[in-house]
């Protein structure tokens, strides 16, 4: 199972995307990232981290095998998967490659998913 934590809901993924995750991790679900404070301190984030655990621990309840997909706010994207890790919860990233577009003087950038990619684990 696949947790996608990330302002991303699957249903906004690549057809590239989606099949990586079907075919790795067979089910996905989505559990949307938390509005996180800017001018939160440290013991906001601490709390908020708890309680975004307690939500995936309910989630995953009945399951053995279990991979995070966590995209966000750097302080509580750190915590999260620290927490995470220390429950032997295996963390990813997605990585994407940009492909700048002009069009009429106009850039935009295009994300290209190209795998799924594993937080390495603090010593």
């Amino acid at each position: 199972m696949l947790i996608n934590l990330s302002n991303h809901p699957i249903s906004m993924w690549s057809e590239a995307q989606k099949k990586a995750a079907y075919d790795q991790y067979g089910q996905v679900v989505d559990l949307l990232f938390p509005a996180v404070d800017p001018a939160g301190d440290e013991e906001y984030v601490k709390a908020l981290v708890t309680e975004y655990l307690s939500k995936i621990q309910s989630i995953i309840r009945d399951f053995s095998n279990v991979t995070v997909h966590i995209m966000g706010e750097m302080n509580f994207t750190f915590a999260m998967i620290t927490e995470l890790q220390k429950l032997g919860i295996k963390c990813v990233a997605s990585t994407t490659t940009r492909v700048t577009l002009e069009d009429n003087g106009v850039k935009s950038s295009e994300f290209r998913f190209v795998k799924f990619r594993e937080y390495e684990k603090l010593q």
